[in-house]
């Protein structure tokens, strides 16, 4: 039995802004009622400032997904489209006050439904060559969207994948393809990390920079009582913020000025770190 913070408990009994809007300016449709979760956003945009004013929501799915569409369209509202994007789904996660692992994935959905509306409201299509390849066929999960999920949530296990996506919940035929997805993303770390590492993807270099930190950085910060967060990663800026005893730390310029020495030797010299 699931154990739901009283926040999920709330929204699911009492969600706010089930329905739809009239005439939307966005649509944003994610899931499938074949595969047990389904989740459909619309919002009605500020033409003038690019602002969300308003967002509804229409879900199938289980608590988990009906709370995290719900505090979505809160979370949203007010901000302008390029600070929407901003959201992740761990702060979908964390505005519920967590989630229980195994339903991750409603967070990660709703975070693809605004991501879809957005698009949609921006014009913005996949060409037809880029589409994407199936890795799960039981609930239709790209080898993309395991890609990113994994990055953006250091997952470094099957189990992981499909509290996070689904991937290999049912059948488990996919188990296979999703280690090796795992065994390339992660495949940087298991190697002697040169001074100057040949040129890496832009996955690789994620993967390396969150890995580095990970396992180099945070518990060196953590024996002190601090703590970082990684926030963002933009070409070489590498933004992220001191926590725990590291925020009011005098030193905070030293401590960011080491962190991207250890990176320079370890990812790439032309990485810039700076604090959020």
């Amino acid at each position: 039995m699931w154990e739901y913070s009283e926040k999920v408990k709330e929204l699911f009994l009492h969600p706010k802004n089930v329905g739809e809007i009239e005439n939307p300016d966005a649509v944003g449709e994610v899931g499938s009622l074949i595969c047990g979760d389904a989740l459909k956003l619309t919002l009605r945009i500020d033409k003038e400032t690019d602002r969300i004013i308003d967002a509804k929501f229409q879900t199938f799915g289980c608590a988990s997904a009906i709370a995290s569409s719900s505090v979505l369209t809160e979370l949203i509202k007010g901000k302008t489209l390029d600070e929407a994007l901003k959201l992740t789904n761990k702060d979908i996660a964390e505005a519920l006050g967590g989630l229980p692992k195994e339903k991750m994935h409603c967070s990660v959905m709703g975070r693809e439904a605004l991501e879809a509306a957005i698009a949609n409201y921006r014009g913005e299509k996949k060409p037809a060559e880029t589409k994407e390849r199936i890795v799960c066929n039981c609930f239709q999960v790209s080898e993309e969207k395991i890609r990113r999920v994994a990055i953006e949530n250091h997952l470094t296990t099957v189990e992981e994948i499909t509290n996070y996506t689904k991937a290999g919940g049912d059948c488990g035929s996919c188990i296979p393809e999703i280690e090796a997805i795992l065994k390339d993303i992660w495949s940087v770390k298991a190697t002697e990390r040169p001074k100057k590492p040949k040129k890496l993807t832009n996955l690789q270099k994620i993967a390396l920079i969150q890995d580095v930190i990970e396992k180099e950085i945070r518990p060196r910060l953590q024996a002190d009582g601090g703590d970082i967060e990684l926030i963002d990663v933009d070409g070489n800026r590498v933004i992220v913020g001191l926590r725990a005893m590291c925020t009011e730390c005098p030193m905070g310029g030293v401590t960011i000025q080491g962190i991207q020495d250890k990176l320079r030797e370890l990812v790439s010299e032309e990485i810039v770190v700076e604090a959020q």
